[in-house]
């Protein structure tokens, strides 16, 4: 334990056979209190659906600090910035025998994530069939995962997949739809006119990106942006 000038400020230490007191339970019941809040807050803001299992550490029965007036305990999220995966929440009683306490858990967030139906090669572009939403515990992902099939269809695989495994951004990148050599129609439109030109593509986009591109009428070189496989768009 550890103190602080005017406050006492403890770490919650692990006890096998922590046994029920009065102020156990108040710890108890004021972190999951709270964290079922902030959990359930940050589950409406995602927008995503999910459930979630709150895990405490066992505390320390051999705590010996005066039960806090309910009207005078507060609780905050001392770390991560988001309630999800390993916690601490801070619990300060500002009574007239004032202390602090910082009790550890675990907060599970499952949600249903895309994952490969079969093993999947380098390069290879997903499919419908080739993806399945599960349930999967994602307090323990650290890459950035996809939940909507959408959103990974025509993605191209940067790395071989076993089967059961995430997808995450970190394993799938945009197809490029037009590659270097292409040949390409280049359309240029304004609110009077629109015409369209043929080009080739000096360097390889995907959706959205903007290249090089020759206009092999003029033999001009020209910068314009994707807009589909083999059709680039410039503005006039």
């Amino acid at each position: 334990m550890r103190f602080i000038t005017g406050c006492a400020a403890l770490a919650i230490f692990f006890s096998t056979s922590a046994l029920a007191n009065p102020l156990i339970d108040q710890l108890i019941g004021a972190t999951n209190g709270f964290l079922e809040q902030e959990v359930e807050e940050h589950i409406a803001r995602s927008g995503l659906p999910a459930r979630y299992e709150i895990k405490l550490n066992r505390l320390d029965a051999r705590l010996r600090l005066p039960v806090c007036p309910e009207d005078q305990l507060s609780a905050e999220l001392e770390s991560p910035d988001i309630p999800v995966g390993r916690v601490t929440v801070r619990l300060t009683c500002n009574s007239s025998s004032p202390w602090r306490l910082f009790v550890p858990g675990q907060v599970s967030l499952y949600q249903q994530v895309l994952v490969s139906a079969r093993p999947l090669a380098r390069n290879s572009l997903l499919s419908a069939t080739d993806l399945t939403l599960k349930e999967r515990d994602t307090s323990l992902l650290r890459d950035k995962y996809l939940v909507d099939p959408q959103q990974a269809i025509g993605m191209r695989l940067t790395r071989p997949v076993p089967p059961d495994t995430i997808i995450t951004f970190a394993v799938v990148e945009q197809n490029e739809v037009v590659q270097r050599g292409d040949k390409v129609v280049i359309s240029a439109s304004n609110s009077n006119v629109s015409v369209k030109m043929p080009g080739e593509a000096l360097e390889s986009g995907t959706l959205g990106a903007q290249i090089r591109v020759r206009n092999t009428r003029s033999n001009r070189e020209i910068k314009a942006r994707v807009s589909g496989p083999g059709q680039v768009r410039v503005d006039m």
